[in-house]
């Protein structure tokens, strides 16, 4: 085959838009589309993929750019000697067209600059402490955690010089005031800083909420310095809660929960500013963790419907812990449509639009027991995660949080008593008569 001659005065290639041609439409008659809308097709445009209505799944590697030049433009953004980031696809470790349609979707549901997706909801989170702390510097967190979060912190930062303090979920402004000065003092007598302020809201699992509003404060009038506060929201977001309305400035999710929603793949992300992302993204092109291709399609799917399955497994909890508790052997539910501390309810009244579909109910007794009710589900599943469309059921004390301590379980309230519930899609009556029949066998 005979080669094209090239013409060596030809202007240079204009590239051609990635998935964005023409503005897109975000309202109607000067109203804003909602997130429910925008799903079906923000972020991409069909005349890209020779009119697919859906976007294709991009296997592939690597990236063709359209000029030398434009190569050289994209790794200037990769490395940070450009800001602003790449302009267009480059190599499947730093982006891709799957995951950039994902990511501008759900940066939508909370109200958020930018967002980035990971390969798992601990890849996330283990990435973003890690863009923000240095030898010396401490974290604050909140508590209870998720295991394996708490555990990343106080196991394995630990190795390098991080340490921290923790403060329990519904701590007070004059509590969080005390907590930061210590943590100031000790980051003080480390050489280091407050590096991150980190939260789980509502706590895995016993459904604790913290007062993001007066973290912030607190965080405003004691640290002169950018801190950023992280929270956790895989329990209630996006739907039911909106944390970067109340002061949080990073939002993470095990996208694997209610997002995916079907209980067949793993995946994470954080959203926040884009001065909060840069950071996480630059370190992410480094280690790699970016979610792949077909997983961020799959969430694509997902993003569809995730209002629609959330209110239905919402309707769903909230007329199951009607019937549980007033049985005679539950002992209490951590659900928040049944709140009976003060302050509990005050922080759900600010921050939360709903009260979720993941509880937990306390059994007469304790593991023992829980393990008879457990063993004699039929419709729920005994497994461990959560808001996917099928009801699961786990015991966090031996599965979950077996890792933790026990006297750290039993200062945060996970006992052997306690039992986590996500409720799914099911019919509501059936799920009732469920639990009913296997509470008989406790």
């Amino acid at each position: 085959m005979t080669d094209l001659p090239v013409d060596q005065n030809a202007a240079p290639i204009e590239p051609t838009p990635r998935r964005k041609p023409k503005p897109e439409r975000t309202e109607i008659g000067g109203r804003p589309l909602k997130p429910s809308t925008l799903m079906m097709g923000h972020g991409f445009d069909p005349v890209l993929s020779e009119g697919s209505l859906k976007a294709p799944i991009f296997l592939t590697s690597t990236f063709a750019f359209p000029s030398a030049a434009d190569g050289k433009r994209h790794f200037e953004g990769i490395t940070g000697k450009r800001e602003g980031g790449a302009d267009g696809l480059v190599y499947s470790r730093f982006n891709g067209p799957n995951q950039e349609i994902l990511e501008d979707r759900l940066a939508i549901w909370d109200g958020a600059e930018d967002a980035l997706t990971f390969s798992s909801g601990m890849t996330a989170i283990c990435v973003l402490m890690m863009a923000y702390v240095s030898q010396g510097d401490v974290i604050v967190h909140s508590g209870p955690l998720y295991a394996a979060s708490e555990g990343f912190v106080s196991k394995v930062l630990s190795k390098f010089g991080v340490t921290y303090i923790d403060f329990p979920a519904g701590a007070s402004r004059e509590e969080l005031d005390d907590v930061l000065k210590r943590a100031k003092c000790q980051a003080g007598e480390n050489g280091g800083k407050v590096a991150m302020i980190y939260l789980e809201s509502p706590a895995n699992p016993t459904n604790a909420l913290v007062d993001i509003e007066a973290v912030k404060e607190a965080r405003d009038a004691n640290l002169k310095w950018d801190c950023p506060i992280a929270i956790d929201n895989t329990f209630l977001g996006p739907l039911w809660q909106r944390p970067l309305d109340h002061g949080a400035d990073i939002v993470a999710y095990s996208l694997t929960k209610y997002v995916g929603g079907h209980s067949d793949l793993v995946a994470g992300s954080i959203a926040g500013a884009k001065k909060w992302m840069d950071p996480v993204r630059a370190l992410r092109n480094t280690m790699g963790g970016i979610v792949d291709p077909n997983t961020a399609w799959m969430l694509l799917r997902s993003l569809e419907t995730v209002e629609l399955r959330m209110q239905r497994a919402g309707e769903n909890a909230e007329k199951v812990c009607e019937c549980l508790k007033a049985h005679p052997k539950v002992t209490g539910l951590g659900y928040l449509g049944h709140i009976k501390d003060a302050r509990q309810q005050y922080i759900f009244d600010r921050h939360c639009k709903g009260a979720g579909s993941t509880f937990s109910v306390f059994l007469k007794g304790g593991e023992t027991e829980c393990f008879r009710f457990l063993d004699h589900l039929t419709i729920a599943k005994l497994a461990v995660s959560l808001g996917g469309t099928e009801t699961l059921a786990s015991h966090p004390a031996s599965m979950t949080h077996l890792s933790v301590p026990d006297e750290r379980k039993a200062a945060l309230g996970i006992t052997d008593s306690l039992v986590r519930i996500s409720i799914g899609i099911e019919d509501a009556d059936d799920l009732i008569a469920d639990f009913e029949q296997a509470l008989e066998h406790v």
